[in-house]
């Protein structure tokens, strides 16, 4: 891997990644997405496909950095989810560093379409959160395995209100939000402007198809970004973008 901006990097180590995806600010929230050139997050169904070496190094570091790992109801329905999001190394860096062994896991599921036995909670070793807009009764909520909370939010846009998110997650002291789609959750989040950072890899490939973009909203938001770090290899480029005023 080479780091082309901002400063010129041959093979830069964990650290050196590690510092270029830091933030400052907090509550900083972060969207990952792969992309092909010709603009599709998909390939046969899964974002995953259009993946490399690269592509999964700099998205593991970048967990290892999150307080929190947020992702929709959907995606985790088509990519799984289940079991530890993080290698023992990072859980190992992250002990060393004084921060919990797992970032927490939250879920964004309108209809609260997660089943209390799903398997991406019963093994989980972190603590869920669900954030619906739904209003489970009491018996419902006692169904969750202990280690998992409903968190309800008013509704926005057709789906949870990203700015009640954020302010949930920030309250309880998760600042650092590693989004991870889908297109639907990004585009929500886009339109209420509580995207901080787009960490988009772009594949070598032009696959055509009809894969989703790596954004889904009705209503358009334009939100003005700047180059923050980008790095190459194998002709995958991966780029991370952040709001001017967020750095």
């Amino acid at each position: 891997m080479r780091q082309l901006l901002p400063t010129p990097i041959d093979d830069p180590t964990d650290d050196q990644l590690l510092q270029a995806y830091a933030a400052a600010a907090r509550p900083f929230v972060r969207f990952n997405f792969v992309s092909s050139l010709d603009g599709s997050a998909q390939l046969e169904g899964r974002s995953a496909a259009l993946g490399s070496a690269a592509d999964r190094r700099a998205f593991a570091l970048q967990r290892r950095l999150a307080d929190v790992i947020l992702v929709g109801a959907g995606t985790v329905h088509a990519e799984g989810y289940s079991g530890p999001l993080v290698s023992e190394e990072d859980q190992q860096w992250r002990r060393d560093h004084g921060r919990s062994a797992h970032p927490v896991l939250a879920i964004v599921s309108r209809s609260l379409s997660i089943e209390p036995d799903a398997e991406v909670l019963r093994e989980s070793p972190a603590e869920v959160l669900l954030f619906t807009t739904a209003a489970p009764d009491a018996a419902q909520r006692a169904a969750y395995p202990e280690h998992v909370q409903i968190c309800r939010v008013p509704e926005s846009g057709g789906g949870c209100d990203p700015e009640a998110i954020v302010q949930q997650l920030a309250d309880r002291g998760l600042g650092f939000i590693h989004a991870e789609g889908g297109p639907r959750i990004f585009g929500q989040f886009s339109a209420a402007n509580q995207v901080d950072s787009l960490c988009l890899s772009f594949s070598p490939r032009m696959v055509a198809g009809d894969g989703a973009r790596i954004a889904n909203d009705p209503r358009e938001a334009v939100h003005e970004m700047q180059l923050n770090a980008l790095f190459e290899e194998d002709s995958m480029l991966l780029a991370d973008y952040r709001r001017a005023e967020v750095r």
